[in-house]
Order: structure tokens, then sequence, then C-alpha cells
């Protein structure tokens, strides 16, 4: 059984220094908002400096150096474009050890993302030294407003990167760094940064799901972390085998028969008010062998654990809405099932029986995710009626194929729901890009309803539309995840990996979509 202690394996106890986020759990840095005070307690001062602009901190810092600050800039022909970094030698007056100096570009049109991007650098760049109490000085972003929100976004970008999953390394990483953060409007920041928090969370929550190792992440012990957001207010449902079968969710069972766990439904509900909710359908592979399609080349099978993280993204997004006591209805759906050979794992050539009243003719038990999808987009619609349905999958070789790892690919006839999911993706820096619907046909049996595996098509596209069949009158999206869900190396935001892609994604778009 998976414990509380073990999901938070990668988010270190040290609470947060400031009142409105005492309520949170775990972080992995600490982070104090602050007004324009002295800085001489710090071991290491980050300036960040607008192109063709001296920010008022570091012309202070100037004064107090003599001039030796831009002489040395100048002689690393610092510009103050963007990530740009240059760290230089203590000049007098400062007692800090050291001097970092990071360019923004033309900050104005610096989007939430980037500020997450430009935070994960100064993470990767000081954990190469032991330095622990860092003062970041923001005054180059002139305006207060966009000051406050530059901070915030700033923190969580610092954080996103800071996360660590060492649970299973005999010596463990470095602890966490204290940060202050001068900016002009202090409380404004640290509300700013109230819901980023939560965010990280539910970002924490799904990373150390998809890390986790199979055998101690099967569709039990999933189900397990779910019930830990009872605390939170969120109303955790599970149904089992036996309720699975009883509900006529034949796909969904016989995904799960090879294993000894067989399958689990996951509801999880935060109904922050009584609108009509969203529902997030996540597939939730605990671990994929292919089945009898057996994932016999290459080293992707030591991969598929990660074959849960859409499952692990939409809870991970129902803990950051729980957590900010966000005032919106959202349900997660999770599909779980590990898909494993056995005597009792169902086979190419069989028939299985969806709820929505569709056969469907197994010619791949490889193409599985698309199957427990197709019975828990039935259960979201028959017993919630959502305004609007997402899914999450990493569902298809084909995606990544289509658009390597760098996007998300989206599917939906809602031209409406393409926009904002885009112009979120575009914000945050989890882009995603619109493949089509098309090729049914290629779904045609001749002795079941549908097939489950469209070949000579592509691969993602057909995927796409065998779960359109499920989806009856109820908007919907669909999103392959497909490449994003482990990362090889660290990279920007996410550390090496789980990278719990598609929390900031749906998490702003929720937010945002509701106003």
């Amino acid at each position: 059984m998976l414990t509380k202690k073990t999901l938070l394996s990668t988010a270190l106890t040290t609470s947060l220094t400031f009142g409105l986020l005492s309520g949170f759990a775990a972080q992995a840095e600490t982070f104090n908002f602050v007004g324009h005070n002295d800085t001489k307690s710090a071991e290491t001062l980050v300036v960040f400096q607008a192109k063709s602009q001296v920010s008022s901190d570091l012309a202070r810092l100037d004064k107090l150096s003599n001039q030796q600050i831009s002489k040395a800039l100048a002689l690393q022909d610092f510009t103050g474009d963007s990530k740009q970094l240059v760290e230089i030698l203590i000049p007098s007056g400062l007692d800090a050890k050291r001097l970092v100096v990071i360019g923004l570009g033309d900050a104005s049109k610096m989007t939430p993302g980037q500020v997450n991007t430009l935070g994960a650098s100064v993470t990767a760049y000081l954990n190469k030294h032991s330095t622990d109490k860092i003062t970041i000085l923001t005054a180059g972003i002139a305006d207060a407003s966009s000051n406050a929100s530059f901070a915030a976004e700033l923190a969580h970008g610092i954080n996103l990167r800071a996360y660590k999953f060492d649970k299973y390394l005999s010596e463990k990483k470095p602890a966490e760094k204290s940060y202050t953060i001068q900016v002009a409007e202090p409380i404004k920041a640290t509300d700013n940064y109230q819901q980023l928090a939560a965010i990280e969370q539910g970002v924490f929550l799904a990373r150390d799901l998809t890390s986790e190792v199979p055998t101690e992440m099967n569709p039990v012990h999933f189900a397990a972390a779910a019930k830990e957001l009872k605390k939170l207010g969120v109303k955790v449902t599970v149904l089992e085998p036996k309720k699975i079968k009883q509900l006529g969710m034949g796909a969904l069972h016989a995904v799960g028969r090879g294993s000894e766990e067989g399958s689990r439904l996951v509801i999880a509900h935060w109904q922050g008010n009584n609108d009509a909710p969203i529902a997030l359908v996540g597939k939730g592979i605990t671990f994929d062998s292919g089945g009898y399609n057996i994932k016999a080349t290459g080293d992707s099978i030591s991969r598929m654990k990660s074959d849960m993280a859409g499952a692990a993204a939409v809870l991970g997004t129902v803990k950051a809405m729980a957590m900010q006591k966000a005032d919106v209805n959202v349900v997660a759906v999770m599909a779980m099932a590990a898909n494993m050979v056995s005597k009792t794992a169902f086979a190419p050539g069989d028939v299985v029986m969806t709820a929505e009243g569709l056969s469907v003719e197994v010619l791949n038990t490889d193409a599985e995710g698309r199957l427990v999808l197709a019975d828990a987009l039935w259960y979201a619609r028959e017993f919630y009626q959502p305004e609007i349905m997402v899914d999450v999958a990493t569902l298809t070789g084909s995606k990544v194929r289509a658009l390597g790892k760098r996007y998300t690919g989206l599917f939906s006839d809602d031209d409406t729901l393409v926009n904002e999911l885009t112009v979120s993706g575009l914000a945050v820096d989890e882009k995603v890009w619109r493949l089509p619907l098309a090729y049914d046909d290629l779904l045609k049996s001749p002795i079941a309803d549908l097939k489950n595996a469209g070949y000579g098509g592509p691969g993602a596209t057909t995927a796409a539309v065998f779960l359109q069949q499920f989806t009856g009158d109820t908007k919907w999206v669909h999103l392959d995840i497909a490449g994003s869900a482990l990362a090889a190396k660290d990279k920007g935001v996410t550390p090496a990996g789980g990278t719990g892609h598609g929390v900031r994604l749906l998490s702003h778009w929720i937010v945002n979509q509701e106003k």
C-alpha cells in the first residue's frame, strides 16, 4: 500500500515562510516575498536586467561598488538579452558571496511559461553551487502589478525545477534553498503565488505517481493515492472489478484481466460550485507490457510505467483545484489497469462489449488505452452529465512521430475549446497542436461495431476517432501526451523523470475559462 509519506517523498517538509500558504503541503523550496530591504544577509544575489535598461536595484548596487558591476558586465558583453547569465566577482560594499545578473530581453513580451523557465534556470545554475540563502531583485520589472506577477511566476519556475524524486537513491539530493524575492508589492506577489503553489502540488503529485516503479504503482496503489485527496474535500470513489463488470464496462474489465489486481475506475470530484462539471478523463495503464502484442523490441517497455501519466495529470489537476478551493466543478474519471500477459489476459481476436453498447474487435492488445478510455468516457457522461469532457492519455506512438515530444496532440470538433486550450498551452509553455479527426471508415469491423486499430491510417487520428464514438453530444477534447510523460534529462521546469505534463495546462484553462 502506498502511503502518504511515500507520495510526498519528493516534496520536502519545509513549510512556506508566509502565512497565506501555511496550510499547504510540503514544498521543495522556501520563498519569502518582501519589500525593498537590505540585501547584505544574502549569500547570493540574483539581479534581473531587461535589455538596454539598468534596473533601479542594479543601479543601487552599482553605487555601492564604485562602478565595478557595470565594468564587469561590459567586459563580458552583457546586454540584457534573454537567457544571458553572468556571474561576477563580488565588489566592495556587498557582503554576498556571489552576484548573478540575468538578462530578460523584452520583459513586457514574456509569457508566464517563459518566466517559469527563467526561474528554472536559476535553480539549475544555483544547484551547481553551495549556496542556501538567495535574494532575488526584480526591480527590472518596472510596473508594480507586473512585478508582483513576475515574482510569483519566477518562484513557480524555481520550485518546479527544484522537485526531487530521490526515494530510491542511497545519497539524497541536496536540501532545499531559501529564497527572498524583493518586490514592490509583496502582499500581491504572495497572493499571486498562492494559486501557483497549489498547481505545483498537483504537478508534484502527478510526477510522484508517474515516477514510481510499476510494482509499487498498480491500480490499487493509485486508488489509495487518490483517496488521500479526501483530506482536501475531494470526494473519491473507487469501483472494483465486480462493479465494473456489473456496469457493463467490458472493455475496461478486459484490459485488467491479465493482472492479479484487475481494473479500477477511480473518480475524484472537486465540487467548488454547482455548475455542470468539467470531466477530466485519464488513461491509467500502470504498466503496459503490450499484452499478447508484447512490446518486444527496443527499450520502450522499460518506460511503460508512465502509461498512466494521463490519469496522474487529471488527478493532479483536481488536487490543484482543491488546494486553492477553486470556484469550479471538476471531476476526474481515471480508468486504471495493468496490461499484462497471463492465462486470463484478453487476446487478439477477442470481442469486448463496452458500456456504451458498442462491441469492439480487438486486433491489437497494445491498443488498450482507447479501450479503457471508452468506458471511462461513458461513465463520465452517464453519471455526471458534464458540460465538457477532456481526456488525457499517453495514447499513440504515432503522435510522437507526427509532433515530437514538445507538443501535445489535440483533437476536437469544437473550435472554441481548441482556441482556449491553445492559448493556455502557450501561456504555460505546454503547447498543443490540433490534428484532424478523420478516417473513421478504417475502424469498421466485419464481426463487431468497431475494431480497436485503424491499420492503414494515421494512428493518432484513428485512435482519437475511436474515442469520439463514446463522447455522445458532449463537448469533447482529446489530448495525446505521448512522449511528454517522462523526461530523460533535466530541461526547463522539468527535472528528469515524471513530468506531470498537463496539470499546468488544464489548471490554467479551467481557472481562466470560468471567468
